[in-house]
């Protein structure tokens, strides 16, 4: 199965959740790809069968400013071929923040939900004020993942 991931960082920490991600993804037996700056056209080149988001969030609650290009891109046409695509999230943010906690994270289940992606289990908050290992700490939900596009 080609597993996109979709990403944007503020500090590069999100980055290093994708690319954690995507090692563990192939080890798992997927074909995952993930470039940081990806366009919408790179993506659909590689033929998606499931996607996975995973993004930090601005001290405003809003996404990073290196995936607004390719969130915008994608609400724009809205691909057809993704709907019914498995899909995931995994959000990084800080608590400290309040109510924009996780704000870019949630807009991309927002969007995913416009897509058509079927969320196949719940979004992933990493918190910047409880964890200094993020992609560590994600490997347990990556693995239920995995598990899930496998059934």
């Amino acid at each position: 199965m080609k597993v996109v991931i979709l990403s944007g960082s503020v500090y590069g920490t999100a980055e290093e959740v994708a690319r954690h991600a995507q090692s563990l993804l192939k080890a798992a037996g997927f074909e995952a790809w993930h470039a940081a700056r990806a366009t919408l056209a790179d993506i659909q080149a590689f033929e998606p069968e499931a996607l996975l988001a995973v993004t930090s969030t601005t001290g405003m609650g809003e996404l990073p400013d290196a995936l607004l290009p390719l969130y915008s891109e994608i609400r724009d046409i809205l691909p057809a071929a993704w709907r019914g695509l498995p899909g995931g999230v995994i959000a990084l943010g800080d608590s400290s923040y309040g109510d924009t906690y996780c704000g870019g994270g949630e807009q991309l289940r927002e969007l995913f939900a416009e897509l058509g992606v079927n969320e196949i289990q719940p979004m992933l908050r990493l918190d910047a004020s409880e964890t200094v290992t993020p992609e560590v700490d994600a490997e347990p939900w990556l693995a239920g993942f995995a598990d899930r596009l496998r059934v």
